[in-house]
């Protein structure tokens, strides 16, 4: 693959497939984690859980295919995960918030998953432009 920028349809094509992988990952990991911990907090260990294995699957996907970031070894990856986590932070408040809001005003898997779906998609729109500013700024 050449480092060539991708058309506007292109990269919203690619990078909305990947959103897709990572909230599956994401919803596929809470699932498990609320299976594993079906008692108190289980929301809370569900939301850390899938959100801390979303990011990894994004960060991986976004770093090669979407930002063309070939850099290696572990202080590169070390700095640019940091700052992608750091800008993680603000579009995982607004995805915890959807998620959370949804399970408390109507008590359902259905409404929950819904909520971060929504949450979620938001959050991937506000990431991109973060993550091209402040994380992958050098790569353009």
């Amino acid at each position: 693959m050449s480092a060539t920028p991708l058309s506007l349809p292109a990269l919203v094509l690619r990078y909305g497939l990947f959103a897709a992988v990572a909230t599956l990952v994401n919803l596929g990991a809470q699932r498990i984690a609320i299976a594993l911990w079906p008692g108190p907090g289980a929301l809370l260990v569900a939301l850390v859980t899938g959100t801390g294995i979303g990011l990894v699957v994004k960060y991986l996907l976004d770093k090669r295919w979407i930002f063309y970031d070939m850099e290696t070894g572990a202080r590169a990856h070390g700095r640019k995960f940091g700052l992608y986590t750091a800008m993680g932070l603000i579009t995982t408040a607004i995805f915890w918030g959807m998620e959370a809001g949804a399970w408390w005003i109507w008590h359902s898997t259905t409404a929950r998953e819904a909520g971060a779906v929504l949450g979620l998609a938001i959050g991937y729109v506000v990431k991109f432009q973060l993550d091209r500013r402040y994380v992958f700024h050098s790569v353009h």
